[in-house]
């Protein structure tokens, strides 16, 4: 994905930021989401 300018996204060490976060939206839950829902089922269970 390239910004307005037609240029990359880039860290000062060449990272694409943008495929970065591609990547991470794609890689599944997030370590604070799964203590959600961890602690949802847990709550569920012991009412």
């Amino acid at each position: 994905m390239n910004n307005t300018n037609g240029k990359k996204n880039l860290t000062i060490a060449g990272t694409d930021i943008d495929e970065i976060k591609r990547l991470n939206s794609q890689s599944g839950l997030s370590y604070n989401e799964v203590k959600r829902l961890l602690a949802g089922n847990f709550n569920n269970k012991h009412k």
